[in-house]
Order: C-alpha cells, then sequence, then structure tokens
C-alpha cells in the first residue's frame, strides 16, 4: 500500500503533466487565440494570452467576465437570469451531439459550471440530466437554461472527454394526485463510514423533499445537501452547496406545468442549521435562513411524470437517495456493495 507521501508524490507527477499538456495545447492553438482575439475585439472585448487555458475536461476556452452574453449581444434574458434554448438558438444552434453546448462558428457556449461533477468548474459533466435536457422535445414545453457566462470554448470541432459511469432508473408509477403533503428526509445509512458514503452515496448527507398543495396545485420542493467536504469558493466566501428542485403539478390536468432546479449556496453557519432540520424550518424558528441560489434550468409547459421522475433523478447525479424515494428502494448494485459490507463486518466481529 502507499504512504501518504508516495501518494503525493504520485499527486504532483501527475499535476505537472497536465501543466505540461495544457501547455502544449496552447501553443499549438496559438493562431486560433490570435484569430478569436480579433473577434472578441470587434465586440468590444480586449482579450490577451492570459485570457485563454486548456483544460481537459472542457477544452480551449476563452476567459473574462460576462463573456458569453458580450458574444451573443443583446440577448432576452428572464427575470431569473435564465436563457430561452430558443433565443440561444437563434445565435447558436443546441447540437444534440454536442451536449450541454450551443455551437457557433467561432466558438460554443457552455451551461453553467454548477452542471458538472461536485459543481467544479474544471470537472466534466454530470451525466445523464443534461443530455435528458438537450433531447427533450414535448409538445408545449420551454427550456430554458444557465450558462457559463465567463468563458467560451473556441475549439469548435466535436471531440469531447468522456467518462463511464452506471446509472439506474426510477420503476416510479405512482399517482401524484395520491402522495400525501408533508416532508421527507432521507439519508445514507448510519452504519457505514464517510468514505463509503462519498463512493457509494456521491457525498450526500441527506434528501429533504416537501410536497405543498394550493388551488388545484400540487407543489414539489427537494433539496439534496452535501456533507460538509464539498464546499465552493466564489466571491471570496466558502459555500455548501446543495441542489434544490421545484415543481408544480397541475391536479385537474394530471401533469406537471413547471419544473425548474437551482443550487443553494449556504454559509458555514447556515449549511449546519439547515441540514438537521427540514422545509418547514423556517416556519419553526424566528433563525430564518435564506441562502443564495442561482437556478440553473427551468421547463415551462406539459410534462408527463416518467420523464419528471428521470430528470429529478439524473439532476441529482449518482445519489441513490432519489432512487430510493421514487422506488421505495437502493438500486441493485447498492444493495449488494452494502450487504458485502455488512457481512464481512459481521465475520470480523468477536464471538
Amino acid at each position: 500500500m502507499s504512504t501518504s507521501s508516495e501518494f503525493e508524490e504520485i499527486m504532483s507527477r501527475q499535476a505537472i503533466h497536465m501543466a505540461e499538456e495544457a501547455q502544449k495545447e496552447l501553443e499549438m492553438a496559438a493562431p486560433q487565440i490570435q484569430r478569436f482575439i480579433a473577434i472578441a475585439a470587434r465586440k468590444g472585448v480586449v482579450l490577451d494570452a492570459t485570457s485563454f487555458e486548456y483544460v481537459k475536461t472542457v477544452g480551449l476556452v476563452a476567459k473574462a467576465q460576462g463573456l458569453a452574453k458580450t458574444l451573443l449581444g443583446p440577448i432576452q434574458t428572464e427575470r431569473d437570469g435564465l436563457l430561452a434554448f430558443s433565443v440561444i438558438g437563434e445565435n447558436l444552434k443546441p447540437n444534440r451531439l454536442q451536449v450541454a453546448r450551443f455551437v457557433g462558428t467561432d466558438y460554443m457556449l457552455l451551461a453553467h459550471p454548477f452542471f458538472r461533477r461536485k459543481m467544479n468548474p474544471d470537472a466534466n459533466w454530470a451525466p445523464r440530466f443534461l443530455e435528458m435536457l438537450w433531447a427533450l422535445d414535448a409538445t408545449g414545453v420551454q427550456k430554458y437554461i444557465a450558462i457559463d457566462e465567463d468563458r467560451v470554448r473556441i475549439n469548435v470541432d466535436g471531440s469531447t472527454y468522456l467518462e463511464e459511469d452506471t446509472w439506474h432508473g426510477a420503476p416510479f408509477k405512482e399517482d401524484i394526485r395520491k402522495i400525501k403533503l408533508g416532508t421527507v428526509k432521507l439519508r445514507p445509512p448510519q452504519d457505514i463510514n464517510s468514505s463509503l458514503i462519498s463512493y457509494l452515496f456521491a457525498d450526500a448527507y441527506c434528501l429533504d423533499i416537501k410536497w405543498s398543495q394550493a388551488d388545484g396545485v400540487k407543489t414539489f420542493e427537494s433539496l439534496e445537501i452535501k456533507a460538509e467536504n464539498i464546499q465552493l469558493k466564489l466571491d471570496g466566501n466558502t459555500y455548501f452547496p446543495a441542489r434544490y428542485m421545484h415543481a408544480k403539478f397541475d391536479v385537474s390536468a394530471n401533469c406537471f406545468r413547471h419544473f425548474d432546479g437551482a443550487v443553494q449556496l449556504f454559509l458555514e453557519d447556515e449549511y449546519f442549521q439547515r441540514r438537521e432540520s427540514d422545509f418547514n424550518m423556517n416556519a419553526k424558528t424566528t433563525d430564518h435562513i435564506k441562502a443564495r441560489s442561482k437556478k440553473v434550468f427551468k421547463l415551462n409547459g406539459p410534462i408527463n411524470v416518467e420523464t419528471w421522475v428521470d430528470l429529478c433523478c439524473h439532476f441529482y447525479t449518482a445519489n441513490p437517495l432519489t432512487i430510493e424515494y421514487f422506488s421505495k428502494a437502493y438500486p441493485a448494485n447498492i444493495n449488494d456493495t452494502l450487504n458485502k459490507i455488512r457481512t464481512r463486518k459481521a465475520l470480523l466481529q468477536p464471538t
């Protein structure tokens, strides 16, 4: 087994190798970079060599505050900051083969970094949700999305970075109209350690759900709270990110009419208060929590239950708690692994 120092040495060598690879890619792309500097200048954006970087999981990108929307020119933005697929499509096409990207002649517009693994801007996409969102073509449904406002990819070839994953559907068939109102809280098993929770449950601490109803509309809310090791640094602050979903179900029409998702950002004190509570917390206490929030997608129009459940499961990437809620059980591979772990523990117990 490698020692801690050996592991650090391996990681250091890997970092050096990646930096060298990135530098080579930038050198080879020098003519393309100069061409894009001229394109941006015509839009009033001043770029230089330091405005570009190569990230293996993202591509060759240009960086500047507000770059994406400036390149698009005057563009209609929703009140929540989202852009309509149809509006973006007037300039760049949402290519079905280039999921999470709108492809133009000179650059690609990228989906917001919050759609990436662990919401890390340099990570690959969290799989499946964006594939489903890009493919969704239901009659009467309008699609909206948050974009990476400060970066665009300038290598507009079809290359992409692939990672393998296994995903499980949720055979949820329940009549939404019959779901009881109230809150639900799901947590990973408490008899496994944090490293196994990280591996098997995508660092989930808990999944909070609430159903409410008024005026013929049933409202769904859910919040996926991660373990405290999942943090983001934004604008000089450290935040604990949590994915949030919200949907409205038309009881008489028996379908969803609205569905959106966001990432809520909690400060440390807010995070530890919220994760031990539920959606009724602000109604129960005077210590109200109002997290910073960034909406990342929105769908308006008739959405059937099966499509909605699939989108929910894949927005909460790799989190078996979502599958447990919709199907009353973990995926088979999670159950198999948990059973093996528990059997091994039992065998090691002194008799």
